[in-house]
């Protein structure tokens, strides 16, 4: 009987291990959101507000490095490539039509010291260069309406 026993119990390992699991590999169906930015080489705190007027902006798609549309200098640090440093803005306004329970934002890398804001709340800062990282927009996602990430 114990043997038997020990025989369906291998039957049932064999048959269980056989099965395909499936892990998460992702939050979703992923969507491409580089197309339909602004963007501003300049500083202003300002561009964080939802309703900021950036009509004036360069519209942009990403990826986007505004740095290397400028000539190298050798009066420039070595440290931005010989190429100028600075604050730059982009902006996006967009609407959220699906009923998923979650949104979030992933990016494959942004240069340096990032900060991302959602209709003006400050999602998070990212000290540190050309780092993936993503955020959670859902807290602050006017569903069916306007939305703008700076």
């Amino acid at each position: 009987m114990k043997r038997i026993l020990n025989l369906c119990l291998l039957c049932i390992a064999l048959m269980w291990s056989s099965q395909t699991v499936k892990a998460q590999v992702s939050f979703g169906q992923a969507e491409k959101f580089n197309t339909g930015w602004r963007f501003i080489l300049r500083d202003d705190s300002a561009a964080s507000k939802p309703d900021y007027d950036d009509s004036r902006w360069r519209p942009m798609e990403l990826p986007h490095d505004w740095s290397v549309e400028s000539a190298p200098s050798q009066e420039l640090a070595s440290c931005t490539g010989y190429l100028p440093g600075g604050i730059g803005w982009y902006r996006k306004t967009f609407t959220v039509a699906d009923d998923a329970a979650r949104h979030y934002i992933y990016f494959e890398g942004v240069y340096n010291r990032s900060d991302v804001y959602l209709n003006g709340h400050h999602l998070g800062h990212r000290p540190n260069g050309y780092v993936s990282f993503m955020y959670d927009l859902t807290p602050y996602l006017n569903k069916g309406g306007d939305n703008v990430i700076a």
